[in-house]
């Protein structure tokens, strides 16, 4: 029954790869209209910073995906074998999240920080 386990990575890594190109992709394309805010007259740094914040989600998921990879099963079975993917599809699932509101967080942060400097720089020049 070991080749359960093997299908089992086989159902897993496109999941896990698929759910995390899907949240890059959507947290990215959105993500440009506050980078765009954050770096204000400065698109070409805004794009770049955005890139190289997808390449470090895609690093940090993918790598957390392959960690979690090991799928032990004890009594061999496929009911045991949709437990365990929906346990560890779950879980990657919640971490995922996790990784969405850390990377809003950033950008929020950011956002509202280039807003004080810029009242800042306007009360500086009155």
């Amino acid at each position: 029954m070991g080749n359960l386990t093997v299908i089992g990575y086989f159902i897993y890594l496109p999941i896990a790869i698929g759910l995390t190109y899907y949240v890059a992709y959507v947290l990215f394309k959105n993500s440009l209209v506050y980078m765009n805010d954050i770096f204000a007259g400065r698109p070409e740094v805004a794009h770049a910073t955005n890139n190289l914040f997808r390449i470090g989600f895609y690093l940090m998921n993918l790598g957390f995906a392959l960690y979690i990879l090991e799928i032990s099963l004890y009594k061999p079975s496929v009911q045991e074998l949709i437990e365990r993917l929906s346990y560890k599809i779950g879980g990657f699932s919640i971490y995922l999240g996790v990784m969405l509101f850390l990377n809003m967080f950033l950008f929020f942060r950011g956002k509202r920080i280039a807003k004080q400097r810029r009242a800042m720089d306007t009360t500086y020049d009155s």
